[in-house]
């Protein structure tokens, strides 16, 4: 066993190569830096092996005073993500309604983009006008229940066209929105456009 899997077997997160230049370790699971037995990013275990690769200590580039003939370590670390698309912030805009465009005007890289503050907006107004709806039809429905028979089947007709086309139209406005289309809602799509600036 040479001295690097020592090293690495005691836990230690330095190791050098043959010419005793120190290196350190990083996880040969997602990239970032080993301070102990286990990756603090991601988890894994990294004790138990000698590192399959890592940067000098003091900040000279990968391979730089290694021996000749010794290839440089493989691993190269992923970068990380940016968040989420223009596309995916404008469908889940439309996931809890009101709620999630509020979420999506206050959240920082998403308050920025006028076509995500677009939907934002068009949802909460979507939401609005929706309850707006639903208000009127249970007054509609409350005077239709005191005429016999035609009443109630009337207002149960009422109901069941709200809920399907509201559960509808959501499912389209996401749909779409993911797809990258722009949706302009009549008389609140405008609204949604000035507020938003877009």
């Amino acid at each position: 066993m040479d001295e690097a899997t020592v090293l690495a077997r005691q836990g230690n997160i330095r190791y050098s190569d043959k010419r005793g230049k120190e290196y350190m370790a990083f996880c040969a699971n997602c990239g970032a830096q080993v301070d102990g037995r286990f990756c603090q990013k991601c988890g894994a275990p990294v004790a138990g092996g000698a590192p399959t690769g890592g940067a000098p200590m003091g900040g000279a580039p990968m391979g730089a005073g290694m021996p000749s003939g010794t290839a440089p370590p493989e691993f190269q670390p992923q970068t990380a993500s940016a968040g989420l698309s223009e596309n995916a912030a404008g469908a889940i805009c439309y996931l809890f309604g009101f709620i999630t465009g509020i979420l999506f005007l206050v959240l920082a890289p998403y308050n920025q983009n006028r076509t995500v503050k677009f939907h934002a907006f068009q949802s909460i107004f979507l939401s609005l006008a929706w309850f707006v709806l639903w208000i009127a039809v249970a007054i509609v429905s409350a005077v239709l229940v005191h005429i016999p028979f035609l009443g109630p089947v009337v207002s149960f007709l009422l109901w069941s066209c709200l809920s399907i086309g509201a559960l509808v139209l959501w499912l389209y406005m996401m749909f779409k929105t993911f797809n990258g289309a722009k949706v302009v809602l009549p008389i609140i799509g405008p609204m949604a456009e000035k507020q938003a600036g877009a």
